[in-house]
């Protein structure tokens, strides 16, 4: 169990704020800043997740442990002070500890900026495992790229999404340890040439892979493991000379170059040089981290025929697909190995998570960019692709690695892995039947099935302390490490007392959140009305553009019948990719119509619309406490899973949503009765695409929706520039590939029943308290677990 707050505890980690104040910061007491007490006390916190480090770092040597190794384009930590806080034990002392020092906890934690190594859930789930993994003392290597800038800080401004470079490391990051000894070298371009039988190839350009190692303590400060990011530097020095002949700019090409390379996490990849950077990127991360990985087992003492043995690596998503070729050519090209021995062992090692279902995300990669960038890349892949057609000679002729001029990604890991999994039951089904059928009959078993989850720890523990409370004192503590005790909590709906307990938790999220939008949106939103929020990705599957266009009938509907239903807050957060034109469309229409909806005055009190910028981890703990219901409405067969539908649900969120991804699990262990359904099945959607008029039949159907798309398309909410949405309402009348026309009427009545069921307060806070006490399962802890058995072979250390 954690530490609990005593006077020597509290006085110790004084002590050491004021030590890391003097010898660190530079300041004495009386002048120094938030800024500074902030990195003193992370200092001071990192200190003592050192040792538990170590400690786990010698065991695992000492014991030949298996290592899990997980590599992820994205990891997105959000803020590490009060996270590192909690499952050190010391939230309470640190609280204590500063307020003794004239320093609030609370402003520290609220100042410090969010890492920005992700853009959403998939970043996220990678941050909840390494959390989850430290706390079960699974061995493990989180490996990704420390950007500078992340994805990008998006703000609005007038309706339309605006990017601007993230800044977070303009401020000293106080919890990575940098590790200029790790340094590799990656190579792009070049020739392959062939010597004694092996083949060399020689890189036209190099940059160094440099570590830097963030320590990830678990709970009860038992284990801890590495998130170890890299930062490209130039392996060719600043050029001097070409600076004295007054060549400035081309002299510090090299590290402009090599810099570009963990500047931005996925760069806009509608032009070819786009396309190239986010190929070198990948590479740029695979390479790194097969090299450090080698290193690491050699240095052990190992065979490297024991690699499978000893490590288990995890391609989070296509990104990493280059593992298998990159770990095939150290073998073969650098340590001697045969290519059957070779591959045998990759396979062995690797696993493959795929995350989605959608073409586009699959990656592809033309065999010219490839080859050109990655040539001997290129010839492994081919020989790969060879060698599966080799084993499989009844694997059809359209299925297969390098077809049509690409390199399939998504083939690629499949075949280079020896398990394949989904990410919810529903997800692995379809990844089986519509994604890989034929690698699926070809390799029976592979494709297994790991629902995603959420750390506790993070997600109620850190993020809704006013439920944690409640909840530890009506089953004790311990749950945070043990989810399923929730189930203590179900006995306990009953009791009107409780309800109205879990009631008022609630609402005081409700009010910090009011207070919070009133200072920063400049909205006075009504603590008592349902908030209802859609916050994630904007993607047109996910289909914010169903919940405005229903927005848009509701207040129609309002206007005509004033007190027709309960107020309520719509509340949109999220980032649309900068070249995803369509999805920028829909931020702007939804931002158009909270200006026209706001300024009415016949429904203000009625009915509120906000679309708060640059939504990230740390603007998700504000909502998803606050959260009434919990919008999960995308497109069935096209979400994966999610896991903002787990957390939502976690906090008392009724969700209203499909079945889709990981929403037909919660709707099975929450109840039906405590779920709002609507919408197409994922096989009603295969089957309603059929029919090319399936969008006109829809709307012609539905009033309602011919009104709303008729306002869109006059400029209601475009007066500036009434022909704005004509383009949107034209593709949703025409093509409507996300059947947004042929879920309209039934979430429209999904949405009437949430109205009903809020106006009986005594139903939906049962309703409420039932999802929370039923999402035990829905744990990173579990999924980690799961995984350990089922696909890395790993045990825990503890």
């Amino acid at each position: 169990m954690p530490n609990e707050t005593t006077a020597a505890s509290v006085a110790a980690l004084r002590a050491d704020v004021l030590r890391h104040i003097t010898y660190t910061m530079g300041k004495d007491a009386p002048h120094a800043s938030h800024y500074d007490w902030r990195l003193a006390l992370s200092f001071a916190l990192r200190d003592r997740i050192v040792e538990p480090w170590f400690a786990a770092t010698r065991r695992t040597w000492e014991t030949g442990a298996k290592r899990v190794y997980y590599l992820s384009m994205e990891f997105l930590v959000g803020r590490l002070l009060e996270d590192a806080a909690i499952n050190l034990g010391l939230r309470d002392v640190a609280r204590e500890a500063l307020a003794g020092l004239g320093v609030d906890f609370a402003t520290l934690v609220g100042e410090e900026p969010d890492a920005a190594l992700g853009n959403g859930g998939l970043g996220r789930l990678a941050a909840c495992y390494m959390d989850s993994m430290a706390t079960l003392g699974c061995p493990g290597y989180g490996y990704g790229i420390r950007y500078e800038h992340g994805l990008f800080r998006q703000s609005i401004v007038n309706g339309e999404q605006r990017e601007q470079a993230e800044d977070w490391l303009t401020q000293r990051h106080p919890w990575e340890f940098e590790r200029p000894e790790s340094a590799y070298v990656i190579g792009f371009r070049g020739e392959v040439t062939h010597a004694q039988g092996r083949a060399v190839w020689t890189p036209a350009e190099t940059v160094h892979a440099e570590a830097h190692d963030t320590p990830v303590i678990g709970w009860g400060s038992r284990w801890a493991n590495t998130l170890r990011l890299w930062s490209a530097k130039p392996t060719a020095l600043f050029d001097l000379a070409r600076f004295n002949h007054g060549e400035y700019a081309a002299a510090a090409e090299p590290e402009a170059l090599a810099r570009t390379l963990s500047r931005v996490l996925y760069p806009d990849d509608t032009t070819f040089a786009g396309k190239e950077l986010r190929l070198k990127q990948e590479y740029f991360l695979v390479s790194a981290a097969l090299q450090d990985i080698l290193r690491r087992h050699l240095a052990g003492g190992h065979a490297l025929s024991d690699l499978p043995a000893l490590a288990a690596i995890q391609m989070n998503d296509t990104h990493p697909a280059l593992a298998g070729p990159e770990l095939v050519r150290l073998l073969v090209d650098v340590h001697g190995m045969g290519f059957k021995e070779a591959i045998s062992i990759a396979v062995a090692c690797l696993g493959y998570t795929n995350h989605t279902l959608l073409p586009e995300a699959l990656e592809r990669w033309a065999t010219y960019l490839l080859g050109s960038v990655l040539p001997r890349h290129m010839q492994i892949i081919e020989e790969i692709d060879a060698w599966h057609a080799r084993q499989h000679p009844t694997r059809p002729h359209w299925v297969g690695i390098v077809k049509h001029h690409e390199v399939r990604m998504g083939d690629l890991a499949f075949i280079t892995s020896h398990r394949v999994n989904g990410v919810s039951a529903l997800h692995s089904k379809l990844v089986k039947k519509t994604l890989f059928p034929e690698l699926d009959a070809l390799h029976p078993g592979r494709v297994v099935n790991v629902t995603n989850g959420v750390t506790p720890r993070r997600w109620l523990r850190l993020a809704n302390p006013t439920l944690a409370t409640l909840v530890t004192g009506s089953i004790g503590p311990g749950w945070e490490a043990d989810l399923e005790r929730l189930q203590g909590l179900e006995p306990l709906v009953e009791d009107a007392g409780f309800r109205a307990e879990f009631a008022a938790a609630k609402r005081s999220n409700k009010i910090a959140l009011t207070d919070w939008l009133r200072q920063t949106q400049g909205i006075e939103a009504n603590p008592d009305a349902i908030f209802d929020v859609q916050v994630k990705r904007v993607h047109e599957y996910k289909r914010q553009l169903l919940n405005i266009l229903q927005t848009i009938a509701h207040w129609q509907r309002l206007r005509e019948n004033p007190g027709s239903a309960l107020p309520r807050l719509r509340v949109f957060g999220g980032k649309a990719a900068p070249g995803y034109q369509a999805a920028k469309e829909i931020i702007r229409l939804i931002n158009d119509v909270a200006v026209v909806v706001n300024a009415d005055p016949k429904t203000r009190d009625a009915l509120q619309i906000v679309y708060p910028e640059n939504y990230n981890v740390s603007m998700a703990e504000r909502l998803v406490p606050a959260a009434d219901l919990s919008e999960q409405i995308s497109t069935a067969g096209k979400e994966a899973s999610g896991t903002g539908n787990m957390k939502f649900a976690l906090n008392g969120a009724l969700t209203i949503g499909t079945l889709d991804g990981a929403n037909v699990e919660i709707r099975e262990h929450v109840g039906a009765e405590n779920f709002f359904l609507f919408g197409l099945t994922a096989a009603e959607v295969t089957e309603r695409r059929r029919d090319p008029e399936h969008a006109r039949k829809a709307i012609l159907a539905n009033q309602p929706l011919q009104d709303v798309l008729q306002m869109i398309a006059e400029g209601r909410f475009s007066p500036d520039d009434p022909s704005r949405y004509h383009g949107l309402v034209h593709n949703i009348w025409n093509s409507d590939y996300f059947l947004v026309a042929s879920d309209f009427a039934a979430y429209d009545a999904a949405q009437a029943q949430v109205d009903v069921a809020f106006g009986d307060p005594d139903r939906w806070w049962r309703m409420a308290a039932l999802n929370t006490a039923r999402m035990g399962y829905f744990s990173s802890d579990r999924a980690i677990r799961e995984y350990m058995t089922e696909i890395w072979g790993t045990k825990s250390a503890l």
